[in-house]
């Protein structure tokens, strides 16, 4: 007989909250309606083209994004600059289509003043909302935590943190006194082990939340059994945060659950997503930047003899050697080799190879790098290769940071973390940020430090 594996699956997605559904569905719709309320008010007629406007803004703006946990002045920003973009594409579109004259021009300029004022007002609104329903006794929920030490806590404070989730949080339960558990856990805790079903059960708590190590896996089991006789919801957390988490994710591996604790943000269609927007921003940037790099390389030739162009060994994704790309700025050595490291002030560096490296123009071959794949736009600034053997035993998780393709630019560069790093300070920093990076990635965090870069190299500031 053929095994039945469909029972196998043990982990599902978690389902959408009605508030994401709400977000997902306010945002698209206050957008549409405020254009038909200005429609109304100026008595233009609901045609064909107005319509059309309507089923693009609708496509261009589900699902709406979720303010309501945001701050008023968060939520602001952000529903500006999303409205900013909209109109930037919408005005594309028109452009690209001569449609500008099926509209009337008043309409769509009190439109795209009153929808985003009308899209915040409605963030309040529900915040507003929220609140009051989190309020009523008929929606709180009950919970305890199971393990009073620093985990515990940490899932104490985030649920004192989510009030507006209808959460009370009651008190811990553990097996050691007083005196051995986490000092803020102690004023709460409400007993042992053993009598946390049968608190439960007689205080009618909603929610269970197990902080305890792996190590106590015996005692996890037998908690696990009493506590499936009551009608409490139970989750385990595991204890991760000793270790640096990049993209953590929980996958179901055909009914075998498996945690990932490191991971690269760029699989699947967010792989394409970085790919393509490489290649179309390096692309665009080479064409406009053409007279600029004809003008350096005849610049760094006539500043001294040797090729215009330096190839460096660096590490790559997953720590693969590549060879980088920059202008010149030092003099070639007698024996035809040009110096790898310099300092500031070194004698060897031309002028103009000064000038080059203070406004970061040597730079800028690297997008020929970014269209030859070995490297991105943005990304972990790619270091010498002794560095990395160095570096990688003295600051943890160092290496994670090559879990992604090296960039021109990056979030510890517009930080202020740039140039040399001749401590392992300085390197922490930036390793940092760089993690934070890949914790955090998407497409507009991209945009908006490729933004920031231009920012700072126009100060005249290093951006690399």
């Amino acid at each position: 007989m053929f095994e039945d594996r469909s029972y196998k699956r043990t982990f599902y997605s978690a389902p959408q909250s009605v508030t994401s559904l709400v977000a997902a569905l306010l945002e698209p719709a206050v957008a549409v309606l405020t254009y038909l309320a200005v429609c109304w008010w100026f008595d233009e007629p609901i045609v064909r083209s107005d319509l059309t406007l309507c089923l693009l803004v609708l496509a261009l703006t589900f699902p709406g994004r979720n303010r309501f946990k945001d701050t008023l002045l968060t939520a602001g920003v952000d529903v500006f600059t999303s409205w900013l973009g909209l109109l930037a594409i919408l005005a594309l579109c028109a452009y690209a289509t001569s449609s500008f004259g099926f509209f009337d021009m008043q309409v769509l300029l009190w439109w795209a003043v009153l929808a985003p004022v009308a899209q915040w007002a409605s963030v309040w609104a529900g915040q507003h909302v929220l609140r009051r329903v989190a309020t009523r006794a008929e929606n709180r929920r009950a919970a305890v935590v199971i393990g009073a030490g620093p985990l515990g806590v940490k899932v104490a404070n985030a649920l004192n943190e989510s009030q507006e989730q209808g959460v009370d949080f009651i008190g811990y339960f553990d097996d050691r006194t007083d005196e051995r558990v986490h000092t803020e856990a102690a004023p709460r805790r409400l007993g042992a082990l053993k009598d946390a079903a049968a608190y439960i059960r007689e205080h009618a708590v909603h929610e269970v939340y197990i902080t305890l190590p792996l190590g106590s896996q015996p005692r996890i089991v037998e908690l696990l059994e009493q506590v499936q006789g009551t009608t409490a919801s139970v989750f385990f957390v595991p204890d991760v945060f000793g270790i640096s988490i990049i993209q953590g994710r929980l996958q179901d591996m055909n009914g075998v659950p498996v945690v990932g604790i490191c991971e690269t943000p760029f699989t699947g269609t967010n792989e394409l997503v970085k790919r393509i927007s490489d290649i179309v921003l390096a692309s665009i940037i080479l064409v406009l930047i053409s007279p600029v790099l004809l003008a350096i390389a005849v610049g760094v030739k006539l500043s001294s003899p040797g090729p215009a162009i330096f190839r460096q060994r660096r590490n790559g994704l997953d720590g693969e050697e590549i060879i980088v790309y920059k202008f010149r700025s030092m003099r070639v050595m007698d024996d035809g080799a040009v110096v790898k490291q310099a300092t500031k002030g070194d004698p060897r560096i031309t002028p103009f190879g000064a000038f080059l490296r203070k406004t970061s123009l040597d730079e800028l071959p690297q997008f020929i790098n970014v269209l030859q794949g070995r490297m991105s736009i943005v990304g972990p600034r790619p270091h010498a290769v002794a560095h990395n053997e160095l570096y990688r035993q003295l600051i943890k998780a160092y290496m994670v940071r090559h879990k992604v393709k090296p960039g021109i630019t990056g979030w510890a560069q517009v930080h202020g973390h740039r140039g040399e790093t001749d401590t392992v300070e300085k390197m922490q920093a930036r390793v940092e940020y760089d993690l934070e990076y890949l914790r955090n990635w998407s497409l507009g965090l991209d945009l908006q430090i490729i933004a920031r870069t231009i920012v700072v190299v126009l100060r005249g500031s290093n951006a690399y």
